[in-house]
């Protein structure tokens, strides 16, 4: 994808995760609005592909484990909901366009027309599959706006993650992708989870995408 090619370049001008750790200082002395701009900062930066870790990271040093989760789900969930919309009714030609070099969508597309909620709340579970990416993908196939967002709960195993490692690091200034906390109990079952939802959304895109094959081939089936 385009983004992924610009990604490196325009983290390496703007060094991005400076930046991203002077907004959560900022945010961090607002004081009782601090919450109200944490959840909008970072609705708007999933809409615009900023990566989530920092930011993520941020929640916890700023509100603790159980606030700092709260407030990262809602902001993810706000900022998915729209990428969604913009993904299904302004951008839905583009986005299209661009999906259509890469044929394994389609799998995708059709495991999500019969059973939405579930491979939505699978993707979300894994760290594998993009998550800014998928949040315009989506709105391009026929998954109804209801199932996608209950499906949002399947970030939250992560988020606690992320959120719960946050906390531990005290200080804004410490926080750095390359330099986290050493695994816990916790991080270890959370990759396990992750690990269980690829597997299941693989397999069974998978034999989506092999049933659908051979009914092209032999539509009549076998006589």
């Amino acid at each position: 994808m385009l983004l992924s090619a610009i990604a490196p370049a325009s983290i390496s001008v703007w060094n991005l995760q400076a930046v991203l750790q002077g907004v959560l200082e900022s945010i961090g002395n607002l004081g009782p609005w601090a919450a109200i701009a944490f959840i909008g900062f970072y609705a708007i930066a999933t809409i615009a592909f900023v990566p989530g870790a920092i930011l993520t990271l941020g929640g916890g040093v700023l509100f603790g484990l159980v606030w700092g989760s709260l407030y990262v789900f809602v902001g993810a969930t706000l900022g998915a909901i729209a990428a969604f919309l913009i993904g299904r009714y302004l951008a839905r030609s583009w986005i299209s366009r661009q999906l259509a070099s890469y044929p394994n969508f389609a799998a995708i597309d059709r495991a999500v027309g019969k059973a939405g909620l579930k491979i939505v709340f699978l993707t979300r579970l894994s760290p594998l599959f993009p998550f800014n990416f998928l949040n315009y993908a989506y709105g391009v196939t026929s998954v109804t706006l209801r199932d996608y967002a209950l499906a949002s709960i399947g970030m939250v195993p992560g988020t606690i993650l992320y959120v719960y490692l946050g906390s531990l690091a005290g200080n804004i200034a410490t926080l750095s992708l390359s330099d986290r906390p050493q695994q816990t109990v916790l991080g270890w079952v959370i990759n396990l989870i992750g690990l269980g939802a690829t597997i299941v959304v693989t397999i069974y895109v998978t034999r989506l995408a092999r049933h659908s094959l051979q009914t092209v081939v032999n539509p009549q089936g076998d006589q």
